[in-house]
């Protein structure tokens, strides 16, 4: 069953942009830093994530959204995150726990996960969150302290995950929150559900960090359960996410 959800306002939605800082006198110029950034290939997925091109059948035993294919487990919601008239994210919601899945461009011989990390964490850190930066069972990933508004008014904050993988011209984000971020060692099949998704990025044009749009399932069917058109920017990484929210769609397996 699919239905049209109310956004819910979350940690991720709430870092804002990171600022650019003049360079400091005596360290250089920002092309300068470029100009002497290590630029690393991806690293080996000898466990997935998975490009489309090496997976023969991506449709067995997943869910086709178009530019991913998220396997599919017993009692998961499967929601999709609408911006304007595109589909950007996936969201699997299992028992106390969620992961959200989001592609992205990348360039062809270059890793953009460990930049993303550096970015995130000071779009956190600038709100007032604390960040710890772990080598977990899917690699370096953040483990935030993220500043929210509770129902009641008063401050709060949120544990979440944040991992990621470097594909073949693609960039994987997931964001794992609820139990598997406060106790990290409960996420075994949301960690499961990352590595086994595939990622179709397409061979048209794309620039670095643009979001691979997804698709409903050709059998999806609908309810609406009330829109909400709240104008709000989501801001996320330094740029990584930079579109409209808007409704949520959800499928419930």
């Amino acid at each position: 069953m699919f239905g049209r959800r109310r956004k819910r306002e979350d940690a991720v939605d709430r870092i804002d942009d990171v600022i650019s800082e003049e360079p400091v006198e005596g360290e250089g110029s920002a092309a300068d830093a470029e100009a002497e950034r290590v630029r690393l290939e991806p690293e080996p997925r000898p466990d997935g994530p998975w490009d489309v091109s090496e997976v023969r059948e991506p449709a067995e035993g997943r869910v086709d959204l178009g530019g991913l294919f998220v396997p599919g487990v017993e009692g998961m919601e499967l929601r999709v995150e609408v911006a304007g008239d595109a589909i950007v994210a996936a969201t699997v919601v299992l028992r106390d726990s969620a992961v959200q899945l989001q592609a992205f461009a990348a360039p062809k011989r270059e890793g953009i996960w460990s930049e993303v990390r550096e970015e995130i964490a000071t779009g956190i850190t600038q709100q007032g969150g604390v960040v710890d930066e772990v080598e977990g069972p899917l690699g370096w990933e953040l483990r935030a302290q993220v500043p929210v508004a509770l129902p009641d008014g008063t401050n709060g904050v949120q544990l979440v995950r944040f991992v990621g993988c470097d594909g073949p011209r693609w960039f994987l984000r997931g964001v794992i929150s609820g139990q598997g971020a406060v106790q990290p060692q409960t996420a075994g099949l949301l960690e499961q559900i990352f590595r086994d998704t595939v990622v179709v990025r397409g061979e048209g044009p794309m620039a670095p960090r643009d979001p691979i749009v997804l698709k409903l399932p050709e059998d999806a069917q609908m309810v609406a359960e009330g829109i909400q058109e709240d104008g709000q920017t989501s801001r996320f990484a330094g740029g990584v996410e930079r579109l409209q929210r808007g409704p949520e769609i959800s499928e419930v397996r």
